[in-house]
């Protein structure tokens, strides 16, 4: 094998993500500094993010939308010497699994009717430590899950499936 075989290898092997997630819960913050909400479905908007969210939307934002995988609640738990932790302490909109998200760097896909795109990682704020007390913040750390925004709005409930979209040809 040579070098030059490596690279394309990696990127066909990057590209590589049959599985279909699962929508497992929905959560809204209505205001600054209240807890997240759970809610069994929302409309999502473009540049509006989730409705009832506190998040006012702007068309150029990268984080209109927040995801954490399902399978991390537990290891953050552990990190805390906790039984579990719940996916509203954490602030995120939508909780995933059965799909990699970190996968989805720079790639569409699909949550019920809405169109998403990532836009990066969405990392741990100072308010895990409020939260969680001390070593909150390094528990999420890696764990956090990724920012979105939305190319299609529409509507998602919990249960639907989420599915990466096929590249343009």
């Amino acid at each position: 094998m040579t070098s030059a075989t490596v690279p394309q290898g990696l990127a066909h092997l990057l590209q590589q993500l049959p599985q279909t997630g699962r929508l497992e819960w929905i959560g809204i913050r209505p205001a600054r500094g209240e807890l997240m909400q759970r809610c069994a479905e929302s409309t999502i908007t473009v540049g509006g993010g989730l409705a009832g969210d506190r998040f006012k939307g702007r068309a150029d934002s990268k984080r209109q939308v927040t995801l954490i995988q399902a399978e991390h609640l537990p290891v953050i738990a552990s990190l805390l010497h906790r039984q579990t932790v719940g996916p509203e302490l954490l602030r995120r909109n939508l909780v995933v699994s059965g799909l990699n998200l970190l996968a989805l760097k720079g790639r569409q896909f699909r949550v019920g009717e809405v169109v998403l795109e990532m836009t990066g990682l969405c990392h741990p704020c100072s308010k895990m430590e409020t939260t969680f007390g001390a070593g909150g913040y390094n528990a999420v750390r890696g764990h956090g899950g990724i920012t979105a925004k939305v190319i299609t709005g529409g509507q998602i409930r919990d249960g639907d499936s989420v599915q990466v979209l096929e590249e343009p040809n």
